[in-house]
C-alpha cells in the first residue's frame, strides 16, 4: 500500500481503538452544532438557492436528507448541497498550519451516509476525528497553497478517509476510497485569487461529493490509481513534493470555531476593531494594521480587496472587514450586502487604511493569530492589539458561546434545542439530527 494511505488506514485503525480522549469528542460535538448553525445562516444564501434548482429533485441508490428543508436526494447531491450551505458564509472551524482549512468541511458527507446508513452520533464522531486528523495533518506537513494548488485537495483526501471509517471498509477498499478520491480533484487555487466567485464557498463540499462517489464505487470492488502519492505520475510528483505525516498526537484541540463569518486570519482584526468601535471619539484620520506574512498573502495585498465587488471577496478582504468593523459594527451574515459594498463611509475608509507585515507578527503565526490596529482621529489615537481571538484555540468556545452564536441566526428556542441535542450527539441517532434542524426557525 501506498506510505501516506497506509499512515492515514493505522492512525484510523487506532481511532477506533480509541486513540481520541473524551476532550476531543466534546470538541467534535461542538463541531456538529456549529455546522447547523452555519448552515442554517446560508439556506436561502443564491448559490444554495442555484444549487436546490439545478440539482433537485434528485434520487439514488443512497438517499440524504437536504438540511432544514427536509427535501430527499442522491447521497452526494445532498453533501454538494449540504456542504455549501455549511461553508458559505465562511463561518465554520478553521485548523491554521503550512495550510489554512476548514476541518468541519468534512463533515456533510459523513451526515449525508450516517443517515442512509442508520448509523449512530458516536459513529459520525469517530468518523469525524479520522477526517480532523488527517486533515489537519496533511496541513502541518506541507503548504500547497503557493504551488498553485487550494488547500480543499486535502479535504478530497479527509473526506474519503472519514468516510471509509464510517462505512467499516477494509484495508483494501479504504485505500481505493482515497485513491479514487484524490486522482481527479486537485483543486486549483485561482478559486481564492483575485475577485472571487460563489465556488470559493462550494469547492470543499465538491471534494466530499467526489468522495462519497467513490466511495460507493469502492465498496463494490472498483480499484482506482496507485500507489497516489509514491507513483510515477501520483501526488508527490505532480502537486506537493515528498511528505510523510505524524499522527503521534491529536490535532483535533487545536481547532477553532469563529466567532464572525469571516476569513479566519482577519478574526484578531474584526475583534480588535470591534473594541476599538466602542473607543474612539472624533473623525477617522488614519488606520495602520500590523500583520503577518500569509494575511496580507490571502486577505489584503489584491486590488479586488479594496473594492471588493462580491460577498465571496469581501469576507476575504481585511481592508472591508476593518472598515465595517469600525463604521457599522460587528460582522454579521448580512454584512456583505451590496448596500455595504457601496457604501460610501465604508469605502471611503478602507481609502484611509495602511497595512504593514511585520518580523514579529510573522514569527507568532499558524501559533498564534496577531495584529494591532492603530486608529488617529481628530481627538485622539486609539490603539488595540490581539494575540488570538475569542474561539482560537487559546481562547476556545464554549457550549454557551455555540448558543450565542445560534441566536444570531436562529430563534431562541431552536438555539436551545440544537445545543443541548449535540451535548448528547454520541448517543443519538443521525436522523434525529436532521429532525432537529427541521424545526430550526429563524
Amino acid at each position: 500500500m501506498d506510505k501516506v494511505v497506509s499512515q492515514i488506514w493505522n492512525m484510523s485503525q487506532n481511532i477506533s481503538k480509541g486513540l481520541i480522549g473524551s476532550a476531543e469528542r466534546e470538541e467534535l460535538k461542538k463541531r456538529v452544532a456549529d455546522i447547523a448553525i452555519t448552515s442554517f445562516g446560508a439556506v436561502n444564501a443564491e448559490p444554495v438557492k442555484i444549487m436546490r434548482k439545478s440539482l433537485l429533485p434528485s434520487s439514488g441508490k443512497k438517499n440524504a436528507t437536504i438540511f432544514f428543508t427536509g427535501e430527499k436526494a442522491a447521497a452526494d447531491v445532498a453533501t454538494m448541497i449540504n456542504g455549501t450551505m455549511t461553508r458559505y458564509l465562511d463561518y465554520n472551524d478553521t485548523y491554521l498550519s503550512k495550510e489554512a482549512l476548514h476541518p468541519s468541511d468534512n463533515i456533510p458527507p459523513l451526515i449525508a451516509l450516517g443517515e442512509h446508513h442508520e448509523l449512530k452520533g458516536k459513529e459520525i464522531i469517530d468518523a469525524a476525528a479520522v477526517s480532523y486528523e488527517t486533515v489537519c495533518g496533511l496541513s502541518d506537513a506541507v503548504s500547497i497553497r503557493d504551488l498553485g494548488w487550494d488547500h480543499v485537495t486535502y479535504v478530497s483526501i479527509s473526506s474519503a478517509a472519514g468516510i471509509g471509517h464510517l462505512l467499516s471498509m477494509d484495508e483494501e477498499r479504504f485505500s481505493h476510497t482515497l485513491n479514487l478520491a484524490i486522482n481527479n480533484n486537485i483543486s486549483l487555487r485561482q478559486t481564492r485569487a483575485g475577485e472571487l466567485s460563489m465556488w470559493k464557498g462550494a469547492t470543499a463540499a465538491n471534494a466530499c461529493r467526489n468522495s462519497v462517489f467513490a466511495s460507493m464505487l469502492s465498496e463494490n470492488g472498483y480499484t482506482g490509481p496507485a500507489p497516489i502519492f509514491q507513483g510515477e505520475m501520483g501526488f508527490f510528483k505532480q502537486v506537493s513534493g515528498e511528505f510523510s505525516l505524524n499522527f503521534s498526537k491529536s490535532r483535533i484541540m487545536k481547532t477553532m470555531i469563529k466567532n464572525y463569518p469571516v476569513e479566519y486570519h482577519a478574526m484578531s482584526a474584526a475583534e480588535a476593531a470591534s473594541e476599538l468601535r466602542n473607543e474612539i471619539e472624533g473623525n477617522i484620520i488614519s488606520i495602520d494594521v500590523e500583520t503577518f506574512t500569509v494575511a496580507n498573502t490571502i486577505i489584503i495585498k489584491d486590488p479586488e480587496k479594496l473594492r471588493p465587488k462580491t460577498r465571496e471577496t469581501a469576507d476575504h478582504s481585511m481592508p472591508y472587514i476593518v472598515a465595517y468593523t469600525l463604521k457599522k459594527g460587528d460582522p454579521n451574515p448580512d454584512s456583505y450586502g451590496d448596500k455595504f459594498l457601496r457604501d460610501p463611509e465604508i469605502l471611503g475608509t478602507i481609502d484611509l487604511s495602511h497595512f504593514k507585515v511585520t518580523d514579529k507578527y510573522d514569527d507568532m503565526y499558524p501559533e498564534f493569530l496577531p495584529v494591532k490596529i492603530q486608529v488617529k482621529t481628530d481627538k485622539g489615537t486609539y490603539e488595540k492589539e490581539i494575540e488570538a481571538p475569542k474561539g482560537h484555540n487559546k481562547r476556545p468556545y464554549t457550549w454557551d458561546d455555540l448558543e450565542t452564536k445560534a441566536k444570531r441566526v436562529m430563534n431562541e428556542d431552536s438555539a436551545k434545542s440544537l445545543i443541548e441535542f449535540c451535548k448528547t450527539f454520541e448517543r443519538k441517532d443521525t436522523s434525529e439530527y436532521l429532525e432537529v434542524m427541521r424545526n430550526v426557525k429563524a
